[in-house]
């Protein structure tokens, strides 16, 4: 995806980028090439592919929810930084927090942050299931299976907030969503442009706080925390 691309792909998504926000994608693509180098930040290096799969596929969680009406936003597992710092790009109002257990990931994107001089955006070195700070909306984009996500991600919600799951595939988690408290709100699924790929988008909303803990009786938690 070339900018020309890039720039109108984004306009059916209601977003409209600035010069400056151009820029800030130009300089982040440059330094995660130069970090990638030394670290494996993503598999993904030529520049129409970082544009069309990192950067334009991030942006899609604004299919399903403005982005405009909310202040705070978690991207969970955030790895290079997608989806969270290409949204604080383009919505510098979110104040935003990068969460990551690996914390080489995090000392990558505080480097990001520092030469785009972007603010009221934090990273923080933990695993999810030991953070406690609540948000109005969390995403986690094809992190783990949805059942998973949900237990994870949930409790760092606020009631009546959203956690977005963004997704390859159309996954279900109903006695999950049930033990959390939580409903699917909207599900979209469509093609990425280009190359045609599926990706899902379920959106769900934290109807109330849960009344004790759900016992995480997943082992791939173990195996893959966050």
């Amino acid at each position: 995806m070339n900018q020309d691309r890039f720039i109108l792909e984004l306009s059916k998504l209601n977003i409209n980028i600035t010069s400056l926000q151009l820029q800030q994608l130009e300089r982040y693509y440059e330094l995660l090439i130069e970090y990638n180098k030394v670290m494996n930040l993503t598999g993904i290096t030529d520049k129409e592919d970082v544009y069309l799969k990192h950067f334009y596929d991030s942006l899609t969680i604004t299919k399903v929810i403005d982005l405009n009406k909310y202040n705070t936003l978690c991207d969970v597992g955030t790895g290079a930084g997608f989806p969270g710092l290409v949204i604080k790009i383009l919505y510098p109002h979110l104040k935003i927090t990068l969460l990551d257990s690996l914390n080489k990931r995090l000392n990558f994107l505080n480097v990001v942050i520092k030469k785009l001089n972007l603010k009221d955006i934090e990273t923080v070195h933990t695993r999810v299931e030991d953070y406690k700070k609540q948000f109005d909306i969390v995403v986690a984009r094809a992190v783990a299976p949805l059942n998973i996500l949900l237990e994870y991600c949930i409790p760092i919600t606020k009631v009546n907030g959203y956690f977005i799951a963004m997704k390859g595939k159309n996954e279900e988690a109903d006695n999950a969503l049930l033990k959390l408290n939580s409903e699917i709100i909207e599900t979209n699924l469509f093609l990425l442009p280009i190359e045609q790929s599926n990706r899902t988008i379920i959106k769900i909303k934290k109807i109330k706080e849960t009344d004790k803990k759900y016992p995480r009786i997943y082992s791939e938690i173990k195996k893959n925390p966050l």
